[in-house]
């Protein structure tokens, strides 16, 4: 098929959009990153730092509260696999986008640089926060020799 008369042919490689659809994706899984990492820090992390603090009276009532902690804490192999594999599919996704284009007007190409870098640092935080779960969930009870790790 012919292009219209003046009309230029359009490369077969060029861009089909202007990026703002990658840029929501990329924002989109950078958040739900975090999500998914602070639901690892609801399970394992909080409760154990309670204990540690020396907090068990607070931990009681927060489990009164929101009995919804005991469920996580019992099934943590499955709230951090799950957040691993979210996490994993954030990561393709920043990767992925990292060169998606931005629009050529000045505001709204700084506009779409900004949400770029804020996206991969709250992506950044997540990992930190899923790191940290792990280590109260996994990590340390290994080293303090218990058998639940």
């Amino acid at each position: 098929m012919k292009p219209p008369s003046g009309a230029a042919p359009r490369a077969a490689h060029a861009p089909v959009g202007d990026g703002r659809a990658e840029l929501r994706q990329s924002a989109l899984s950078a958040w739900l990153s975090l999500l998914a990492s602070s639901g690892t820090l609801v399970c394992c992390a909080l409760p154990a730092l309670l204990v540690m603090l020396g907090a068990g009276a607070a931990l009681s009532g927060l489990v009164a509260a929101v009995p919804q902690i005991v469920w996580l804490s019992e099934h943590k192999g499955w709230v951090f696999g799950t957040a691993s594999v979210l996490m994993l599919a954030g990561g393709v996704l920043q990767w992925r986008n990292r060169t998606a284009p931005c629009p050529l007007d000045p505001g709204l190409r700084e506009a779409c640089l900004r949400t770029r870098r804020w996206s991969l640092a709250v992506y950044g935080v997540s990992l930190l926060l899923l790191a940290i779960g792990a280590a109260f969930a996994f990590v340390l009870p290994a080293l303090m020799g218990s058998g639940e790790g």
